[in-house]
C-alpha cells in the first residue's frame, strides 16, 4: 500500500487546532469574566467622580459581609477600568483585563513588550488592597518603584485607596508609613533587607513591614528566576584585618594561572604544571600541588591542609579568586580608593555593599587600596526563600514561557501566555550566541555593512563590548576592519 506524505506544517496546523495550547485554554476560561466586566462599563460610566470613590466603601462592606475576592472581582475591575481612563487617559483592553484576572489568581502572565503591563497591575492591586494586608508591587530598580507609584498612585488616590513608596536611603520611620499603605510599591532588594532587618530589631514596633499577603513582580524572570539564589546580606564589623591578605597577595602574584571553561569535579588537578586553576564557568580558582607547594615555602609550612593552618589556606583561595576571577571594571569597580560591587544584573553600582568571607578584603589587596575590617554575616535571605514566604505571588514579564518548569517546580506557579490585543507587527529573531567577543563583534559589524545605515556614530553600539580591543587584534592580523 503506498504512503501518502502530509507536509509538516500542514501536520503541524492540525495538530494545534485539535489540541489547543495551555494558554489558550486558559484564555478562553477568563472570557465569561472579562465579558462580565465589559457589562459594567456603562454602569460605572453613568458615575460621577464622588460615586466612584464611595464603590470602594461598597466593595469593602461587601467582603465584610462575607463575599469573597473572586464574588466582586467583574466589579472591582470595571470600577478600576473607569477610573483608569479618568485619571490617566487610558481605558484596559481586553487582552489586559485578561492579564489582571490571571495576577489576581496568583500566576505569571505573559505579556509582550508594549502591551501594558504597569495598566494591568492596578487591577489586581486595587482588588486585593481591599481585604485590607496589603499589596507589594515589585520593580527592579529605585526609578520604575517612583516612576509606577506616581502614576498609577493617582488611580488608587481617586478611588480612595493610599499608596507607598519604598527606596533606598528611607528613614525606618518612613518605610514603616509606606508599608502601612493600601498598596507599596518597592524593589526587590529593599523588600528583601528590610526583612532582615526587622528580623533583627528587639522590639516589634521597630519592625517595618507588616506581613506578606500579595505580591505583583514586575519582570518575574530576572527577580524570581536570574537572580533567585542571589543572597542578600547583612554583615557587621568583625575583627580587624590581619596581614595574611596582603602576604597571600604576594604569593598569588608570583603564582601562575590556568583558565579553563569547565572543570570536572573528578578531574586530577595535579596534571597542571600551573599553580591554579580558573574555571570560568563556575568562577572558581583551585589551587593545583604546584601551588600548594609554593604556598608552604611562602608561609614556611610542612603542611598547609593541617587545620591549625585553616586560616592561611582560606586567605591563599580568596587572593586567587580576586586575581582569577573577580574582573575589575566588571564585578566591581575602584574609585577614590575604595573597592565598589557592580551589580551583575543591573550594571548599577552598589554602594555599600562588600563581597563575604575576606574575598572583598582580597580585592582591596589586590587593587592596592586600604584594607577595610573584615565583616561578620549576621542575617542572610534568597530572593527565593523571601518571595516564596507570600500567601499569593504573582508576576507579570514579557519573556516567561522558557523558564516555565521552573516557576512550577520552585514556587509552583504556572506561566499564561497573553494574545497581544493587535496582530504582531514585530519579528522577534531568535538570540545569537557566538562562542568569543570576537565572533560577535564580526557580526556585528557585518550587520552594519550590510544595512544602509553609515557607520559614523555607530561607534556606541560597540564600546562597551570591547570595540577597540578587537580593533587591535585586527590589526594585529594585517587586515582593516571598515
Amino acid at each position: 500500500m503506498e504512503s501518502i506524505y502530509f507536509p509538516e506544517e500542514l501536520l503541524m496546523g492540525l495538530f494545534s487546532k485539535i489540541f489547543k495550547s495551555y494558554s489558550e485554554k486558559q484564555i478562553k476560561r477568563l472570557i465569561p469574566t472579562v465579558d462580565k466586566i465589559e457589562e459594567l462599563a456603562p454602569v460605572f460610566e453613568a458615575m460621577s467622580d464622588s460615586e466612584l470613590r464611595a464603590y470602594t466603601d461598597k466593595l469593602k462592606g461587601d467582603l465584610a459581609d462575607g463575599k469573597t475576592l473572586d464574588d466582586i472581582l467583574p466589579e472591582a475591575f470595571a470600577l478600576v477600568r473607569e477610573a483608569d481612563w479618568r485619571v490617566l487617559g487610558k481605558r484596559p483592553y481586553r487582552v489586559q483585563l485578561m492579564g489582571g484576572i490571571l495576577l489576581h489568581q496568583g500566576r505569571i502572565a505573559e505579556m509582550k513588550t508594549g502591551e501594558g503591563k504597569t495598566l494591568v497591575a492596578t487591577l489586581p492591586a486595587y482588588l486585593n488592597a481591599l481585604a485590607g494586608k496589603g499589596v507589594h508591587i515589585v520593580t527592579v530598580n529605585d526609578y520604575l518603584a517612583k516612576r509606577d507609584s506616581d502614576e498609577m498612585g493617582r488611580v488608587y488616590g481617586f478611588l480612595g485607596l493610599t499608596t507607598g513608596l519604598i527606596v533606598h536611603g528611607q528613614t525606618g520611620e518612613e518605610k514603616r508609613h509606606a508599608y502601612s499603605a493600601d498598596i507599596t510599591y518597592a524593589t526587590n532588594n529593599e523588600l528583601g533587607f528590610d526583612y532582615l532587618r526587622d528580623n533583627m530589631v528587639v522590639y516589634k514596633e521597630k519592625m517595618v513591614q507588616r506581613g506578606h499577603a500579595f505580591a505583583i513582580v514586575d519582570e518575574v524572570d530576572s527577580i524570581l528566576i536570574d537572580e533567585a539564589r542571589t543572597p542578600l546580606i547583612i554583615s557587621g564589623q568583625g575583627s580587624k584585618s590581619t596581614d595574611l591578605y596582603d602576604r597571600a597577595d604576594k604569593l598569588v602574584r608570583t603564582m601562575k594561572r590556568h583558565v579553563i571553561k569547565e572543570l570536572d569535579a573528578k578531574e586530577d588537578l595535579d596534571v597542571y604544571a600551573e599553580d591554579y586553576i580558573v574555571d570560568e564557568k563556575a568562577r572558581t580558582a583551585v589551587l593545583t600541588r604546584h601551588g600548594i607547594e609554593k604556598a608552604e615555602r611562602f608561609f614556611g609550612l610542612e603542611n598547609l591542609s593541617d587545620p591549625e593552618n585553616a586560616s592561611i589556606y582560606h586567605h591563599v583561595n580568596t587572593a586567587i579568586k580576586a586575581h582569577g576571577v573577580m574582573r575589575c571594571d566588571v564585578d566591581y569597580i575602584v574609585k577614590d580608593g575604595n573597592v565598589i560591587i557592580v551589580d551583575t544584573f543591573t550594571g548599577r553600582l552598589m554602594y555599600g555593599r562588600r563581597y563575604s568571607d575576606g574575598l572583598h578584603q582580597a580585592i582591596e589587596a589586590k587593587e592596592g587600596v586600604v584594607i577595610e575590617k573584615e565583616n561578620k554575616t549576621l542575617a542572610t535571605i534568597t530572593f527565593q526563600n523571601y518571595f516564596r514566604m507570600y500567601k499569593k505571588l504573582s508576576g507579570m514579564t514579557g519573556t516567561a514561557m522558557t523558564e516555565d518548569n521552573e516557576f512550577r517546580e520552585i514556587y509552583s506557579l504556572d506561566v499564561v501566555e497573553v494574545p497581544t490585543n493587535k496582530p504582531m507587527i514585530r519579528i522577534d529573531h531568535n538570540d545569537a550566541v557566538y562562542k568569543s567577543t570576537k565572533g560577535k563583534l564580526r557580526a556585528i559589524v557585518a550587520q552594519i555593512k550590510e544595512s544602509d545605515v553609515p557607520f559614523v556614530g555607530m561607534t556606541h553600539i560597540l564600546e562597551d563590548a570591547g570595540w577597540e580591543a578587537y580593533q587591535a587584534s585586527i590589526r594585529a592580523e594585517g587586515s582593516t576592519v571598515l
